[in-house]
Order: structure tokens, then sequence, then C-alpha cells
């Protein structure tokens, strides 16, 4: 598939093996896997990071397969989803940052292109979520707003 921004095509990245149960060698106490979840959580980790931290240190490869919902499925379960979707959040705080870069050096011509593109992807997610019923109708992406976004 092509790039959103350029016309060039990505590097062919790897693919997890099929499966429909869990390794024999893989942690897949429910209980204990919930309760690591709600302690990272409540730390303040995103869900990517919980997500590897099961994988690299509590041996669980893939979430689902140990206990039959996804992680953010279980988040939600729990009340401790974020208001905002996470791969939103990660954009806005790029786009902070580049702002924040580009407040000190007024003349980076290729950062401001780079910020144009990066809020446009803004735009973009925000009317799928929108659509798809995970932002409410009147949210909206205002630069100036995004730093308070984030905060909560």
């Amino acid at each position: 598939m092509a790039r959103m921004h350029a016309r060039r095509r990505g590097k062919a990245g790897s693919v997890r093996p099929y499966r429909k149960e869990p390794p024999a060698w893989s942690n897949t106490d429910v209980k204990e896997i919930e309760k690591i979840i709600r302690e990272q959580r409540k730390q303040g980790k995103s869900s990517a990071e919980i997500g590897l931290l099961l994988r690299d240190k509590y041996g669980v490869p893939d979430v689902k397969l140990a206990t039959g919902k996804r992680l953010g499925q279980m988040l939600k379960e729990m009340g401790m989803e974020s208001k905002i979707p996470e791969d939103l959040r990660n954009l806005i705080e790029k786009a902070l940052g580049l702002r924040k870069h580009l407040a000190q050096n007024k003349n980076d011509l290729h950062n401001k292109r780079q910020l144009q593109l990066i809020e446009s992807k803004v735009r973009r997610l925000v009317r799928y979520y929108i659509g798809a019923g995970s932002l409410p109708q009147d949210w909206t992406y205002k630069p100036e707003t995004a730093e308070i976004l984030l905060s909560r």
C-alpha cells in the first residue's frame, strides 16, 4: 500500500504467525493479566506500552489469545480507556512538538510542511472517529487547545 502523503511504497513488515490458541509456554492466567493491565494503566502507560510489557516481561505473546478479549476491550470494561484514541493522541503530541520547534526556528520550511501533513492526518482521523462514535460530534482539533486536550 502506498504512503498517505507520498507516492512511494513502504517496506514489507513481518507478520505474526496465525494461531487460534496461545502457545504452551505462554502465560495464560487471565486474573494475573488483568491485574497487570490495571496496575500499568494506573501508572499512566498507554495500551501499546502495556502490550509490549506483557509480551517482553510477562510472556504473553498475544493478549487476545490468552484472555479472549483485546486489550482495548479489557480497558473499556475496567473503565480505564482514554477519552482520546491512542493513535490520535500520538499524532497530536507529534504536532505539539513540531509547533514548539517551529516557535524557535521560524525559517524551518521542511518542518512547516511536516506540521501541515501531521495536522492533515489529525483532521482526517478526527473525522473517522466522530463517524465511528469514538469521539463526540462536536469534537474539533485546535492547535491552540491541543495541549489542554492531552493533559486530561
